[in-house]
């Protein structure tokens, strides 16, 4: 079974920093692309960061210039570098991958199970 963990979250003033993690755990054989959404209150999930299996990157308007979505090949896992929060950065924040459990299943999309980001003013 499958799951992706995640970690980081916390409580931070503005303009100060976090860095989010999310690793799979279980059996893989290979992870695709990741991404990283938030959940505001009362918002829709949005996206904040994509990376494909080769590194390339995408970014939410919002936090370009702010947020690094990186990635860990020989561990299946993806880190969120966020700097100069703001209080609009407050939300849920929930990783996913697409993964291969082996070389004849189907790529699945599996969700992490979210970790708060609170920042102050």
């Amino acid at each position: 079974q499958v799951q992706l963990v995640e970690s980081g979250g916390g409580l931070v003033q503005t303009g100060g920093s976090l860095r989010l993690s999310c690793v799979p755990t279980g059996h893989i054989y290979s992870v695709d692309a990741m991404d990283w959404f938030r959940q505001s209150q009362g918002q829709q999930r949005e996206l904040v960061a994509a990376i494909t299996s080769l590194g390339n990157t995408n970014y939410g308007e919002s936090v370009k210039g702010r947020f690094t979505i990186s990635r860990d090949n020989t561990k299946n896992a993806t880190y969120l570098q966020m700097n100069k929060l703001t209080p609009e950065d407050t939300g849920i924040y929930y990783c996913n991958a697409r993964i291969k459990e082996n070389y004849h299943s189907r790529v699945t999309l599996y969700w992490g199970q979210g970790t708060q980001v609170t920042v102050s003013s």
